[in-house]
């Protein structure tokens, strides 16, 4: 069983890798491809975030260190990528920033709590 689940772990890491290749090589494509609408970005970006409030109140719950360390590792890239790509446009990015910069934060006191024990 364990077999079938990193299966589907592979499947899902080489899906949504393609994915973020596709957006990174050329946005309008990506776009194309995965078949998203500009107009309904609002919705879709409101879905993640619910999912990711999911996520981490789960695993919040779980409590497992290196967990948390990777939710705030993915956080911090999160908040960095968005607010370079804000600030590379010329428009606000101090909110994306800030929130690399407290998930960074975050990510360095899960390491040393995962040091410490």
């Amino acid at each position: 069983m364990l077999l079938l689940v990193t299966l589907c772990g592979i499947v899902t890491v080489l899906i949504l890798g393609y994915m973020a290749f596709l957006f990174w090589r050329d946005p309008q494509d990506g776009l194309a491809q995965t078949t998203h609408r500009v107009e309904l970005l609002p919705q879709v970006m409101a879905d993640r975030y619910t999912a990711f409030a999911v996520l981490a109140v789960v695993l919040t719950l779980y409590g497992d260190l290196w967990l948390m360390a990777a939710l705030f590792a993915v956080c911090a890239f999160m908040g960095f990528a968005d607010g370079l790509i804000y600030k590379r446009a010329g428009v606000a990015h101090m909110k994306h920033t800030a929130s690399g910069i407290l998930s960074a934060g975050a990510l360095g006191v899960t390491l040393l709590a995962i040091a410490l024990s």
